[in-house]
């Protein structure tokens, strides 16, 4: 199987490529416009000169029969859509796009052509928080902080925020009934937003503070008197009258802590088969990322 890695930065070579060049049967082949970054990585990883491509031209000459895409999120929507012509499975880092309407239009490009679109949600796929579908979930709260960081709105949230709204997405029990969003935006830079989603039995809070004095992600969900809590993807805490903790195993794997690992080989597994992975439900957090976005910059403007 051939298989393109666009993007080489650190995303690519911190999470997925330890992994996809682990993966038996995978004909790898990198692509950027940085013959240093090209050269230093296929070395890293034992890439032959023949599997290293400065163009997405070459690459597509390959004849691949799947993609990664780790490239800038302002260049997805290009590089995208020529993988869906070509017919190549693809699987994107989130966001698809920063504009709703872009994402939408790939995502549609995908079901007309009958090819595979995936979208890099590595947390649903991260074992503690798959776990936490198995819990009871009449309460959700997740928070994922940051140190001095406010920023655009639209990069904040389409870059960031949208792993807390797809996580509260993937773990509401039910439909979602009601959204509210507040949002604290100074001199054109986003401090902090709060998303609730309520349905039948249940409340599901996410909330980003970007100058909230600490870098962590935190995950509790909770009902019939037991709740589970998440700390930065590693440590397990379940509360049941007293707390007992399951914290990593010292041998565990970041990309398999953080299901990168499990994402790649479900995307791949899928290639194989020949199914089809549409990104329809990917396009649903999209679209409350937008609503985010929209009603956060109304509050500000008001």
């Amino acid at each position: 199987m051939k298989v393109g890695c666009i993007g080489l930065g650190d995303i690519a070579q911190k999470a997925y490529l330890p992994v996809l060049s682990a993966v038996p049967g995978v004909e790898l082949h990198l692509q950027t416009r940085t013959p240093a970054t090209l050269d230093a990585v296929g070395d890293t990883h034992r890439i032959p000169a023949g599997a290293r491509h400065t163009t997405l031209d070459s690459l597509l000459a390959e004849g691949l029969d799947a993609a990664f895409v780790h490239a800038p999120t302002a260049v997805h929507p290009e590089i995208v859509e020529r993988l869906l012509e070509a017919g190549v499975a693809t699987y994107v880092d989130k966001p698809i796009a920063y504009e709703y309407v872009e994402s939408e239009r790939l995502v549609n490009l995908a079901e007309e052509r009958g090819v595979s679109l995936a979208v890099g949600f590595n947390r649903r796929f991260a074992p503690s928080y798959a776990q936490c579908a198995e819990h009871p979930r009449e309460l959700i709260l997740m928070q994922k902080n940051r140190v001095g960081l406010p920023e655009d709105p639209r990069a904040l949230v389409l870059d960031d925020f949208i792993h807390v709204v797809d996580t509260l997405r993937f773990l509401a029990p039910g439909p979602v009934d009601h959204t509210t969003v507040r949002a604290r935006i100074v001199d054109g830079l986003m401090h902090h937003v709060v998303l609730q989603l309520s349905g039948d039995g249940f409340t599901a809070i996410g909330m980003m503070n970007r100058r909230g004095g600490s870098t962590e992600e935190i995950l509790e969900v909770s009902g019939r008197d037991t709740k589970r809590q998440v700390l930065n993807l590693a440590d397990i805490v379940d509360h049941k009258g007293q707390p007992s903790v399951r914290r990593r195993g010292d041998w565990v794997p970041v990309a398999r802590q953080r299901g990168i690992e499990a994402c790649v080989h479900t995307f791949l597994d899928a290639v194989r088969a020949g199914k089809v992975l549409s990104a329809q439900d990917a396009l649903a957090t999209h679209e409350l990322c937008e609503r985010i976005v929209r009603e956060s910059l109304e509050q500000a403007s008001s």
